[in-house]
């Protein structure tokens, strides 16, 4: 049985799998990771005791080889991946935001909030990255290396990263909410549903990439900052 006092982030690090059915609950494992899930089902109105139920899955998945990692190469891991992934994506997204706003905007008005979210989203995540690859990476780098991140304490960037990420996970939230679940309209070209599907797969990929940070590599980071003082 899965404890109710568990975190959201825990129970997804314990098994991925569970990252699909937190979110079917509307349940955010990645910037909330650390509530419980008794907490956090008791702010959406939910039974926890059935949530916990669905996420009591029989033969649990194998830990991800991610998980096994040492810091520097979790850091070199998200980065690899997730960065990657968001420089490939970010100015593809922008323009056919942009163009099918201008195409379907007089028949769906909401298309203009989705540019305008997006293009905040963009706007902030693009020099989220940059500091996370210039400064705070290498700086966890040199903690794992040498016990010493080189500039000092590495909480404050930390917490900086962490609410950053608090934003763009509330620009995709609304996102989401504004075009019910990234649906296309029976009247939705190509790159309607092109659109439609990038933003999808952003959101399900930077829900997995906080996840790795906010609950796996920047605690582990904070751990051995302490036991090196």
């Amino acid at each position: 049985m899965i404890d109710l006092t568990s975190t959201l982030g825990d129970l997804v690090t314990e098994d991925p799998r569970r990252a699909r059915i937190l979110e079917g609950y509307g349940l955010d494992y990645c910037c909330g990771g650390q509530r419980s899930l008794a907490a956090a089902s008791a702010d959406k109105g939910l039974d926890a005791a059935g949530v916990a139920l669905a996420l009591d899955l029989p033969e649990r998945q194998a830990a991800p080889q991610w998980q096994s990692l040492g810091l520097a190469d979790l850091a070199d891991h998200v980065e690899a991946v997730h960065h990657k992934y968001l420089w490939d994506e970010l100015d593809r997204l922008r323009g056919l935001a942009e163009k099918v706003a201008n195409v379907h905007g007089e028949r769906h008005p909401e298309l203009a909030s989705v540019r305008d979210d997006y293009s905040a989203a963009a706007d902030d995540l693009a020099p989220h990255l940059m500091k996370e690859e210039r400064i705070l990476f290498p700086a966890i780098r040199a903690l794992d290396a040498s016990g010493s991140s080189g500039f000092g304490d590495i909480g404050a960037p930390i917490a900086m990263m962490m609410a950053e990420h608090d934003v763009a996970g509330e620009l995709f939230e609304r996102m989401r909410e504004t075009t019910g679940g990234y649906v296309v309209p029976a009247d939705g070209c190509e790159s309607y549903r092109q659109l439609m599907l990038g933003l999808g797969a952003m959101e399900a990929d930077l829900h997995e990439h906080i996840h790795k940070e906010n609950n796996v590599l920047f605690p582990r980071a904070l751990r051995a900052q302490d036991a090196a003082r």
